[in-house]
């Protein structure tokens, strides 16, 4: 038998001739996405696999691992399929993953030995908020606050609490880590177990200026270092993605959210990047995050040999969510909500405030067992309404922050991505909110998957038209925003 987990990665200097399609996949909370780019960087074809999440019990998030691996394959197969690509087609590909999301497996078959703890779980808040961890000494470390929706403590959940994982661990077959390594290890043929520093820095287990798993922070937690996959630039060789006729070497190993920022132009200080999928994420490049507002997540969007991109990091935990916490309230879909909350949010109503804890609040407040609720009853057409502008409250209580705490300039806009930013009624009341214009690309519903592909070398193809929303005088709006802050407390 070969031993998985031994591949050897390298370091990717790109002597090849320009390939002829790049494979973007985007494994995410609700679907596994592949996405196919030609050479011109045009998009050739995509598809998409649903992925089932289950939550046994109030604040346990998980997804069958074995499902999971099963959705990126689907995705795989029917874009190959689309396209018609050919065994001698040249193709790249390269895979973005929910961060803080976590498995266990077998390091000799691959074979999963628990399900994929999601980046949303909180099962092991109790014993987290109990380990007597200094929050300004980890916060130095990782970047981090003490949050249980980070990968450490759900390993330990897992080897204090399934067999099969705690055998594996005795006998040496054990690796564990964050979904992204899992992933590589059971698509590719190499089986390697290895991470990128974006998806190892969301574990609370990695030295950000060590560029290591840090030892301090293993025997706090009791997560064996033999367990985890070595940390190797988010650029390489790291091995050969086959099924059927297709044949691509994955060179990029990324995060969801950082990935999203290469899907338009180079990234830069000058914008503030938000995306909103089931969560939103406010980002921001910036040379020093060490001085950044301890409230605020200080991370690695991208590193390989020479070149760092360090951010600030704000993270909305309830934005789809929210809005399918509210479908399953009143026994509705979140297509319907969808459809009707243009008009809804155009009719400009003043609906109650919305305590958006799904999830439990994010940053700046940290908050894993904030309350759901409403301030007054209403109609679903206003708790819609509510619930989008809680996430705009939530993103701007985390702009607030960074811009107050950076010491870099003013930024000159904010560009919007994923599903949620189609709303023009969310784009504008941001822009209202922060001061600042809001751009909202043409093509930003699948920015993490575009931004793999420039990450793998696809070129920016000419795009339509950005949207954009310049910011208007909201005196109701801003006054909605300052009760819901007192209503927060």
């Amino acid at each position: 038998m070969q031993l998985r987990g031994v591949g050897l990665w390298h370091h990717a200097k790109m002597p090849d001739p320009t390939p002829s399609f790049f494979l973007a996949l985007d494994q995410g909370s609700h679907a596994s996405k592949a996405l196919l780019f030609d050479a011109g960087g045009e998009l050739a074809a995509n598809a998409e696999a649903p992925l089932d999440t289950r939550e046994p019990r109030p604040g346990w998030v998980e997804h069958d691992a074995e499902a999971l691996v099963e959705s990126v394959c689907t995705a795989v197969d029917e874009v190959v399929a689309a396209a018609g690509v050919r065994a001698a087609d040249g193709v790249v590909a390269g895979l973005a993953v929910q961060r803080s999301s976590i498995a266990c497996w077998d390091r000799a078959s691959g074979a999963a030995l628990a399900p994929v703890l999601s980046w949303r779980d909180r099962r092991h808040a109790g014993w987290l908020q109990g380990l007597g961890l200094e929050p300004a000494r980890v916060h130095r470390l990782t970047g981090l606050v003490i949050s249980p929706h980070y990968g450490a403590s759900k390993l330990r959940w897992c080897l204090d609490n399934l067999p099969a994982v705690a055998t594996a661990a005795r006998e040496g077959r054990l690796c564990c880590g964050p979904l992204a390594s899992f992933l590589a290890c059971r698509l590719l043929e190499e089986g390697p177990c290895v991470v990128d520093p974006a998806n190892a820095a969301r574990t609370l287990l990695y030295d950000l200026e060590g560029g290591d798993w840090s030892e301090e922070l293993l025997a706090a937690f009791g997560v064996p270092r033999a367990c985890l996959p070595r940390v190797v630039p988010g650029r390489g060789r790291f091995g050969a993605l086959r099924r059927g006729q297709l044949r691509a070497e994955l060179q990029v190993l990324a995060g969801d959210q950082p990935a999203a920022l290469f899907a338009h132009d180079e990234p830069g200080p000058g914008t503030l990047f938000v995306n909103l999928g089931t969560g939103a994420f406010v980002q921001r490049i910036v040379a020093d995050p060490a001085a950044a507002d301890p409230r605020l997540l200080r991370g690695i969007a991208w590193a390989e040999p020479g070149r760092e991109l360090r951010v600030l990091e704000g993270t909305v935990n309830g934005a789809g969510s929210a809005l399918q916490w509210l479908a399953d309230a009143r026994a509705t879909s979140v297509e319907s909500l969808l459809q009707g909350l243009p008009r809804w949010l155009a009719e400009a109503p003043t609906p109650p405030l919305f305590v958006n804890g799904v999830g439990g609040l994010g940053s700046p407040f940290w908050r894993p067992d904030c309350p759901v609720r409403f301030s007054a009853e209403a109609g679903l057409e206003d708790e819609a309404v509510a619930v989008i502008e809680s996430i705009v409250f939530l993103l701007q209580a985390n702009l607030e922050a960074m811009l107050a705490a950076d010491g870099e300039s003013r930024p000159q806009q904010i560009r919007a991505s994923g599903g949620l930013s189609q709303l023009d009624g969310l784009c504008q009341r941001l822009a209202n909110l922060s001061g600042l214009p809001v751009v909202r690309p043409q093509d930003n519903q699948e920015a993490t998957a575009s931004g793999v592909a420039r990450l793998l070398g696809a070129p920016r193809p000419r795009r339509s038209a950005d949207a954009r929303f310049q910011p208007q005088p909201a005196a109701a709006f801003e006054a909605r925003y300052a009760a819901w802050r007192r209503l927060l407390g």
